[in-house]
């Protein structure tokens, strides 16, 4: 077999399993609004963005951006222990850190990037890491790098986290490591049981906050602040390009986890910093987590109401999802791609997610909400939905689907 063969071949056993992915181009829309825009030359409502507050288009933040960029340039230069860390870097790093309840942080071009970078450097040969069975991909590819012992629990069956966690033998480190709002069911992870367990069996905690910042807490910080657990997480992982409405990522935590990092996590040392545009426009966009409360409530009353409607008037199967994140559960791959296809002739953009993102069984559409959304808006998704299920959705509606995890 030629090497063209092999890759016609791949892609075409990922096309019959209706896995086939493609890249949309986003385009400028005029209504200013993150929701809205051109989606390959059709003007779509925006329904799979995690931007949550639409602070992405804020005023505020592109000013700051803008300021940036004219202090420093477009880039950092260099890696951040050359000459790569600013003055902005800095002074996001202690806001995050304020903002976390930590005592320190450090940041990192992407999300992924950081999650791989905590992982890789706390654990090794030698330790065990345990981690949720459906945490976001880029947690499990660093447990799978990292060269540790690797388990997985079923999805918050914390009595088979301390099976594992009792029975394993290993005389090194012991990492538990969880989303606090799981990306594909919306639903929330138990911190504070998770703190419990870690303190039982000489544990580090591990938790990623990426779609929880902005979303809970008093502050707006997330999960870990709503559960009140900031004394019992030892790393806190983020990213800035949800809720913030920017780019990149970070890690929070004592100033000695921090000063290890920054020592030895190699995504860290070998990477060009992340630009210091994007550092000021995410402290700006804090900043207004914490003061626009009304913008965080806006988002969770829109949540709730649109999750009642898909429930109670279209009977939906949403699964267990307690946040913005609303999976409307299809099941077959195929059904899940025509549903989305119906919506988007219709103006509504929501994308079908199907294996390997989830389990086979389990494809679904994931409705993501913002504050940014309109009445009018909700009004047009909901239309659309109730024209296009009755294409694409056997009856019952609403059915019990088993999560496989045995």
């Amino acid at each position: 077999m030629n090497t063209a063969q092999f890759f016609d071949e791949e892609l075409e056993e990922v096309k019959r399993k209706n896995g086939y992915r493609f890249l949309r181009t986003r385009d400028f829309n005029e209504s200013g609004k993150s929701t809205h825009a051109l989606l390959d030359g059709r003007e779509v409502i925006l329904f799979g963005g995690n931007d949550y507050l639409g602070l992405s288009h804020h005023p505020k933040v592109i000013e700051a951006a803008v300021e940036s960029i004219r202090e420093f340039g477009v880039g950092s230069q260099a890696a951040q222990l050359i000459h790569g860390h600013t003055r902005d870097h800095l002074e996001l790093e202690k806001r995050i850190a304020e903002f976390k309840e930590t005592e320190a942080a450090i940041v990192f071009p992407s999300g992924y990037q950081s999650n791989m970078a905590a992982i890789s450097t706390l654990v090794g040969k030698g330790d065990l890491v345990v981690m949720d069975k459906l945490n976001h991909a880029s947690l499990i590819d660093a447990c799978r790098l990292s060269g540790a012992e690797f388990r997985i629990f079923p999805h918050k069956n914390y009595e088979r986290l301390c099976e594992i966690l009792a029975t394993y033998p290993t005389s090194g480190k012991k990492l538990i490591v969880t989303d606090s709002v799981f990306s594909m069911d919306g639903d929330l992870a138990d911190l504070k049981i998770l703190a419990q367990i870690k303190e039982k069996y000489g544990a580090l905690l591990l938790v990623d906050e990426a779609h929880a910042i902005g979303v809970f807490g008093r502050r707006g910080s997330g999960l870990v602040e709503e559960q009140k657990a900031q004394d019992k997480v030892d790393i806190q992982v983020g990213t800035l390009s949800k809720a913030i409405g920017c780019q990149g990522g970070f890690i929070a935590g004592s100033q000695k986890i921090i000063d290890y990092f920054i020592n030895f996590a190699r995504p860290f040392i070998f990477s060009t910093g992340i630009a210091p545009h994007l550092c000021r426009a995410a402290k700006v966009a804090i900043e207004l987590i914490e003061s626009e409360v009304k913008l965080r409530e806006k988002l969770l009353w829109n949540t709730f109401e649109v999750r009642k409607e898909l429930v109670n008037d279209l009977h939906l199967d949403v699964g267990p999802s307690q946040s913005p994140i609303i999976p409307i559960m299809i099941g077959e791959s195929e059904r899940a791609l025509q549903f989305s296809k119906g919506l988007l002739e219709e103006g509504i953009f929501i994308p079908a997610i199907r294996p390997p993102a989830v389990s086979p069984g389990e494809s679904r559409l994931r409705l993501t909400i913002s504050a940014s959304h309109s009445k009018e808006d909700f009004k047009k998704l909901l239309l659309a939905i109730e024209k296009v299920k009755t294409l694409t959705l056997p009856s019952p509606l609403l059915r019990e689907r088993g999560r496989g995890e045995g």
